[in-house]
């Protein structure tokens, strides 16, 4: 059977999500490196709505599987293996704990985000509008690490790693006013995750499929 085909762009957060689920799922893929403004009509066939990452599974000779959010693609790939118990199998209500926090990133936080990575063209009031707005998320991941570790508990979990690209971008936006702000135990918790030899291999940039037609190794292999 063939290797799972999947498009991905560097940096978006979740292109990076689905990346990570595959590597701590131990998974290996062929990798299709994309850019935004030159999608490959291959992929635009299999997802017509145009946006990363889209996983192609090859299901038998005449069958075949596409999955295209970023959520959905980590939950594939740790359901085929999960070494580092991402999913909390043995903790009753973990999995949905966790799909909770993901989908309130998702729905509430990421729209919020947007705004405020976009606000500094307009004014710094309305940066420090949006950055407060930001921040009742943020303070509710700050207390989620107090006594514990990860968010969930002592160990990471599926939320780390799907919340992680956001966490980096709403820090990223006014660095030397993150790296004041009272949030101590976040920033640790980023910085160990960015500091990772894993997130290296994250972040690994590969030839543009559409000018080399080359597919790359990602993952396990």
């Amino acid at each position: 059977m063939s290797l799972p085909i999947l498009y991905s762009l560097q940096h978006c957060p979740y292109a990076m999500r689905a990346r990570m689920g595959i590597l701590m799922a131990q998974q290996t893929v062929l990798l299709r490196a994309v850019v935004t403004k030159n999608k490959p009509p291959e992929m635009l066939a299999i997802s017509p709505k145009g946006t990363v990452p889209v996983l192609l599974l090859e299901e038998g000779q005449l069958e075949s599987r596409v999955i295209d959010e970023s959520l959905d693609i980590m939950l594939w790939a740790l359901s085929e293996n999960d070494p580092k118990d991402l999913l909390y199998c043995n903790f009753p209500n973990g999995l949905s704990a966790m799909l909770a926090l993901v989908h309130e990133n998702d729905d509430v936080f990421k729209p919020i985000l947007e705004k405020y990575k976009r606000a500094r063209r307009f004014s710094e009031v309305s940066e420090k509008f949006y950055r407060r707005q930001c921040e009742v998320f943020i303070n509710g991941l700050e207390q989620r690490l107090t006594g514990q570790d990860y968010f969930l508990g002592d160990s990471a979990s599926l939320a780390d790693y799907a919340l992680l690209p956001f966490v980096r971008q709403f820090a990223r936006v006014d660095k030397k006013w993150f790296s004041q702000a009272s949030y101590p135990k976040l920033r640790n918790w980023l910085n160990d995750f960015l500091q990772s030899p894993f997130f290296t291999r994250v972040m690994a940039k590969y030839p543009l499929w559409l000018d080399s037609h080359e597919d790359c190794l990602f993952g396990s292999r």
